[in-house]
């Protein structure tokens, strides 16, 4: 999918908010400056974080929490785990996969190398690239089906 505008990406990242459900689990992966935290910002707002809540990249938190009418919403950036010594732990401790399974909804960045640390299998994975007209989205996993003509 070509994302020419950055409204093309907000339509985007309505379209995967509208798809989600308690427990499900979003992997957003891309090289630095794709546009991971932009949809990840967008996919917030659709799923109804207000518009005074800054929503900004987890890089150093690692996690930021939102409540949202569906539940709770786990907004995760993996990028400062992924060369740990021990990766699997360090996630662990983040516990996203108890999270997961009380029922939040997880949106990770930089989660395409660890998704199966994250607990059960991701419902979207969502690669971000440079494209000539911007940028470009491709798309797996089992939602992956609901976007390919959206």
């Amino acid at each position: 999918m070509d994302l020419r505008s950055r409204r093309d990406t907000v339509r985007l990242g309505h379209a995967i908010a509208a798809l989600l459900e308690p427990s499900m689990l979003v992997l957003l992966s891309g090289d630095l400056g794709a546009g991971k935290t932009f949809l990840a910002r967008s996919i917030c707002r659709g799923l109804g974080v207000p518009a005074q809540d800054r929503i900004t990249s987890p890089t150093f938190s690692l996690v930021h929490e939102y409540e949202v009418s569906r539940g709770v919403l786990l907004h995760a950036d993996l990028y400062r785990l992924r060369d740990a010594k021990d990766v699997a732990t360090e996630i662990g401790r983040l516990g996203l996969a108890e999270r997961r399974r009380e029922g939040a909804i997880a949106l990770v960045e930089w989660g395409n190398e660890l998704g199966s640390l994250l607990g059960f299998a991701y419902d979207l994975q969502v690669t971000l690239t440079r494209a000539d007209a911007g940028r470009a989205a491709s798309f797996d996993g089992p939602l992956a089906k609901h976007l390919s003509t959206k």
